[in-house]
C-alpha cells in the first residue's frame, strides 16, 4: 500500500533530509553526487560503517525518532572505540511503499537531536525503496592524531581489562520491550530506554588514546566482544564475575532470576567500551573517567593465550554460558 502524502525521492531529500546537512558546507546541501571533508592539521581520518534490520536490530513497534538515534549512536561508539572525534555521516534509507511521511518526519527528529548532541552533520547518502523489512545504514566519519588510533590488537598479558558505564541493559531491555522479564514499571523503563537509545562514550574514547593498549565497543555481547580482542590481540583473560558492573535495574533482574546475568555477560547491545591497559595507567585513567563524567570498573586481567578468555565468580568457579555473544549466522 502506497503512501499518497509522501513525495518523490528527490522530494523527500530536499524537504526531510537536506536540513540535517545545513552545517556542513562540504555536504553542498544535498544536491551534488559526493562531499568533501578535510581533516585537521595532523590528523587522519576514521570510517566505521553499520545497518540496522527492522526484526533484527528494533521492533516494529520501536518509535521512528529512536530507531534513529540508536542507528547514528551505533556508529559513533564505533568511533568513540577509536579514540575517534566523530565530524559527520553518510546516510542510506530503504523504506516500505506504506511508510509514511510522518514517520520519516520523526525519523530525521531523532537524527537532527543527536547531531544537535554530539556536534556532527548529515553530509550525503541513498534513500530507496524495499519491499522487505525497513534497513537502515549509516556511514560515520571522525578523525583522531595520526598514527595514535586504538585498536584491538595491542593487549599484552598483565594489562588490566575495563568497560565503561554498565553492561547488560541492552540485552535486558530487549527482554523486557517482548515481555520477557519482570519487575517494577521503572525498571522496566529504564531497561527498555537503554536497549532503544544507547549511550556511546565519545567522551572518554579520545582521552584513552596512550592510556588503553586496546579498546572496542560492546556490541554483540562481553564475553564475545572481549574475544575478539583477546583473538586479534594473541592473549587470554580472565573476567571477574563479581567485578561486573550493573545498574540497579539489571541487579534486580538478576536478584530475581540469576539466569539474566548470563544474558548480561553475552546478550549485546550495550555500547560501552571494553579496553586492555597496563596497570601502571590506572591513575590516568581515573582521571579520564572523571574528566568524561563517565565511570569505568576494571574488570578483569589480560592473561596468556594458552590460559583461553574465561570469567569466573567471587570463589573463582568459572562462570558457563550457552553462548558468549550475537552472532548474525
Amino acid at each position: 500500500m502506497s503512501q499518497p502524502d509522501r513525495p518523490d525521492e528527490f522530494s523527500l531529500i530536499e524537504q526531510v533530509f537536506a536540513p540535517l546537512s545545513a552545517e556542513a558546507p562540504g555536504a553542498f546541501g544535498l544536491t551534488d553526487d559526493a562531499a568533501v571533508f578535510s581533516p585537521g592539521e595532523g590528523m587522519e581520518l576514521v570510517l566505521t560503517v553499520d545497518a540496522i534490520v527492522e526484526g533484527v536490530h528494533f521492533l516494529s513497534s520501536d518509535p521512528a525518532d529512536g530507531i534513529a538515534q540508536k542507528l547514528l549512536r551505533v556508529n559513533l561508539s564505533d568511533l568513540a572505540a577509536k579514540g575517534a572525534i566523530p565530524r559527520g555521516y553518510l546516510l542510506v534509507t530503504s523504506w516500505r511503499p506504506d511508510t509514511s511521511l510522518a514517520w520519516i518526519e520523526s525519523f530525521a527528529a531523532g537524527l537532527c537531536r543527536d547531531q544537535q548532541t554530539f556536534g556532527i552533520s548529515l553530509w550525503g547518502g541513498d534513500t530507496v525503496s524495499t519491499p522487505g523489512p525497513l534497513t537502515f545504514s549509516v556511514t560515520a566519519i571522525g578523525e583522531v592524531p595520526r598514527g595514535k588510533l586504538l585498536r584491538r590488537s595491542g593487549a599484552r598479558p598483565g594489562d588490566d581489562i575495563y568497560v565503561s558505564g554498565t553492561i547488560g541493559d541492552g540485552a535486558l531491555g530487549l527482554a523486557a520491550a517482548e515481555g520477557q522479564l519482570g519487575g517494577t514499571l521503572e525498571d522496566i523503563q529504564f531497561l527498555i530506554d537503554r536497549y532503544r537509545c544507547p549511550q556511546p562514550r565519545n567522551a572518554l574514547g579520545p582521552r584513552l588514546i596512550g592510556l588503553a593498549s586496546a579498546a572496542l565497543d560492546v556490541s554483540d555481547g562481553l564475553m564475545a566482544d572481549l574475544t575478539h580482542m583477546c583473538e586479534t590481540s594473541r592473549v587470554g583473560a580472565r573476567i571477574e564475575g563479581a567485578r561486573i558492573p550493573l545498574s540497579p535495574a539489571a541487579s534486580h533482574a538478576v536478584d530475581a532470576n540469576s539466569s539474566w546475568f548470563g544474558t548480561a555477560l553475552t546478550g549485546g547491545d550495550d555500547y560501552e567500551l571494553l579496553f586492555a591497559a597496563a596497570p601502571e595507567n590506572a591513575s590516568a585513567i581515573a582521571a579520564a573517567a572523571t574528566e568524561s563524567d563517565v565511570p569505568v570498573t576494571r574488570i578483569g586481567t589480560i592473561m596468556s593465550r594458552e590460559e583461553g578468555v574465561h570469567a569466573v565468580d567471587s570463589h573463582g568457579r568459572p562462570l558457563t554460558f550457552s553462548r558468549l555473544g550475537f552472532t548474525h549466522f
